[in-house]
């Protein structure tokens, strides 16, 4: 029943489709359309459902007087708002190859960020004052709030009480109403008092000219308690806390010790090691690396998750809608209950663990030769840790492991080579790691380089991962992929004036060999991370889809997630389907299912992301702010990436965090900035701050609502020859 029940429904959209595609249709309701399509009153709301979907899916639009069109007769978009700091905002247009729609503060009405909306365009492109002209449009319809809840800090003015959000694109503070405190609700929503974190339930906003109002629904804490950062970052994100009773009971049902090997190829004996970070506690992938006769065997064994996880069960419901787990400072919320993701699924040294294995010969020029899939058993002999791994690789060869681990660098620093000739892009980024005491506190930043010890472990993941994409593309079984398409070259255009800007030389950006030859020219310059992340803004988001569309940053044409299934859903789904790959009647899921699973991990994926360069953020500034209140007060490293005429913008590089100096705080001298040369020039004694400069900083001013920090520079001394300053009577 529920087959033709879908199949009707689909009727029914492909019949309402067609008359609106009509070249003859005039805009009509609901019940207009109905009448239109032979439905009488009975079947109306069969309309009425299939209408709500397609303006939801953005396929037609509701104009005035509720009648319906397709959006682009009414220069209609729908799409997703993305607010500005400042209240501005850009629509994410949802039709591929479109251009993103700019909309000015006044024109965003009640949107807020993150919303999905309806705008029309009022201002074509070619009538742009802007400087990158763009489509100017004003929203006329919110079709999903993005947040039902908000977290924010409570703060009050002489007449009423209000919330300002932890997220600054939130742009609009939220009235609420007096926290009035009693010995009932102690604990509750009630005990809010001023600067305290709160989470407001978001009521009906009808109009722009006034604020949104909300109720407080759960009071978080003092924002300086222990936990509460966290906690906000948790409530925020709507990140899952607790598994349901029911996972719990399902993962106490499998045994801690490995039994299923029956069928299994055996790899117990064989040299096989894990390379992870310190404190991981889940080993997804363990390694072997052989040199054979005319070139290298490598061996890449994945947990198989999947063997325990069934699809259905109370463990994969929970699994698909985590989407994948959180790595947050001072904890991980795993998408998987601890007995499998640090227990029977994680590769720990030692002991009997089932896998998924992906057998690779490569030639002496790093050509794939043979691949070969199986399931297997293997009993992991080594776990090392990066550093242990980059001190052997530093070392002259002494014993079985560090001469196998010589030989896997030498085929991964082949593969690396041999990818990047043929257009791999090297965006790789060094990470810092915050590390916290038992309170949460944050006592110092570990930075976290690319080294050799993560490239050996990058290169072999990515070879087997693109040897199961091929493996299923070919055998035309449906699964999902990473994909990340090509730039739209008016984002590669903006950015390529961004270079610019910053004085560096660069050619064509949509040709991928200059973007090569900017990424190889700024390399080690002070420059380098945040054009980074500024070509990271210019290029789409990588995300999951079942059409395999190839990976732009990779230069790979088949890509799927195959070798973290602890962590990522996408990597069980992908299991699953390989190891149906040889049953004449496979047990994969339909079409129509894994699209609306790889939609769902992409935005999990996404939050899981933000979430994770939230508490990142909040663990600095909260560092920082310590400072300003220590008697001994550190100076810190810092570089010059960019001269304005309000200061210098400068990045910490072993903190990866940047902050501004501003020009008031240069008291040695007056500074002259000078535009073209992108720096300042003292007129007494011409000292010169420049891109490029090191300085030694020391906090000035943490701003937690702006996520803003100032800087002064530790050794800047007023000048002797600087003439007093009159004062004021």
């Amino acid at each position: 029943m529920a087959g033709k029940k879908k199949t009707a429904d689909d009727d029914l959209r492909t019949e309402i489709l067609r008359l609106i595609r009509d070249p003859k249709y005039r805009p009509l309701d609901k019940v207009e359309i109905a009448d239109a399509l032979g439905y009488d009153a009975a079947r109306r709301n069969e309309v009425r459902r299939a209408l709500r979907d397609l303006e939801q899916e953005g396929e037609i639009a509701r104009i005035r007087k509720n009648r319906y069109v397709l959006p682009d007769a009414a220069d209609l978009v729908t799409g997703t708002l993305s607010v500005h700091e400042a209240g501005y905002a850009f629509l994410t247009n949802e039709k591929p190859g479109q251009a993103d729609l700019f909309v000015a503060a006044e024109n965003t009405g009640t949107a807020m960020h993150g919303d999905r909306v309806v705008a029309r365009i009022i201002r074509g492109a070619e009538l742009s004052r802007a400087r990158t002209p763009r489509a100017e449009g004003r929203i006329i319809r919110i079709l999903t709030r993005a947040n039902e809840t908000i977290v924010g800090t409570l703060q009050q003015t002489r007449n009423f009480f209000y919330v300002v959000p932890d997220d600054p694109r939130l742009v609009h503070n939220i009235y609420v109403q007096t926290p009035m405190v009693t010995a009932a609700r102690r604990s509750q929503a009630a005990a809010a008092t001023i600067g305290d974190k709160v989470v407001v339930r978001l009521e009906a906003w009808e109009s722009r000219h006034i604020n949104p109002e909300g109720k407080i629904i759960e009071w978080l804490g003092p924002r300086t308690a222990p936990g509460v950062d966290i906690l906000s970052i948790i409530r925020k994100y709507h990140l899952p806390l607790e598994f349901p009773k029911a996972v719990f009971e399902e993962a106490s049902a499998i045994p801690e010790t490995v039994t299923l090997i029956d069928g299994r190829e055996d790899l117990r004996q064989q040299f096989i090691v894990t390379i992870d970070p310190d404190d991981a506690r889940d080993f997804d992938d363990a390694i072997q690396v052989e040199e054979i006769k005319g070139g290298w065997q490598l061996s890449v064994h994945i947990a198989d998750v999947s063997a325990y996880v069934r699809p259905g069960g109370a463990l994969d419901c929970e699994a698909q809608r985590r989407g994948n787990s959180v790595y947050l400072p001072d904890r991980v919320i795993p998408m998987l209950p601890e007995r499998l993701s640090n227990g029977v699924c994680s590769l720990n040294p030692h002991v009997d663990r089932l896998t998924h294995s992906v057998f690779l010969q490569f030639d002496r020029n790093g050509r794939m030769r043979q691949t070969r899939f199986a399931r297997t058993v293997i009993r992991s002999g080594h776990r090392l840790t990066y550093k242990q791994a980059f001190a052997i690789l530093k070392s002259s060869a002494r014993d079985e492991l560090s001469e196998r681990l010589h030989t896997a660098w030498k085929l991964a620093a082949l593969l690396r080579r041999k990818r990047f000739e043929h257009g791999s892009l090297d965006l790789d980024m060094p990470e810092v790691k915050v590390v916290v005491d038992k309170m949460g506190k944050p006592i110092r930043f570990e930075r976290v380089d690319n080294d050799e010890s993560h490239q050996l472990i990058e290169e072999f993941m990515l070879a087997a991962n693109e040897a199961v994409a091929r493996e299923l593309k070919n055998r035309g079984i449906p699964t999902i992929y990473r994909v990340h398409e090509n730039p739209e070259a008016e984002r590669l255009v903006e950015f390529r004036e961004f270079v610019l800007a910053h004085g560096i030389r660069v050619g064509d950006l949509t040709h991928r060999d200059e973007v090569q030859k900017l990424l190889a020219a700024i390399r080690g310059t002070a420059e380098e991370h945040p054009l980074k992340i500024g070509l990271l803004k210019s290029l789409k988001r990588a995300r999951y889809a079942m059409m395999p569309l190839g990976h732009y940053g990779l230069a790979k044409v088949n890509y799927a997630h195959f070798t973290s299934p602890i962590r990522r859903y996408a990597d069980l789904e992908v299991h699953r389907a390989l190891a149906d790959r040889d049953v004449s009647r496979r047990s994969s899921r339909a079409t129509s299912q894994l699209s609306a699973i790889a939609d769902h991990i992409s935005d999990t994926e996404r939050n899981a992301a933000e979430a994770e360069i939230d508490a990142v953020k909040m663990k600095k500034l909260e560092f920082f702010e310590s400072q300003l209140q220590a008697r001994d007060p550190q100076v810190f490293d810092a570089v010059v990436i960019d001269v304005r005429n309000y200061g210098l913008l400068v990045e910490l590089p072993e903190i990866l965090l940047t902050g501004l100096v501003h020009v008031s705080t240069l008291a040695d001298d007056f500074y002259v900035f000078s535009p073209s040369q992108r720096r300042f020039v003292g007129r007494q004694h011409r000292r010169r701050f420049a891109v490029g400069d090191k300085l030694r900083l020391h906090v000035a001013r943490v701003d937690q609502f702006k996520r803003q920090i100032d800087f002064a520079i530790a050794d800047l001394r007023p000048g002797p020859n600087r003439p007093p300053r009159k004062h004021r009577r």
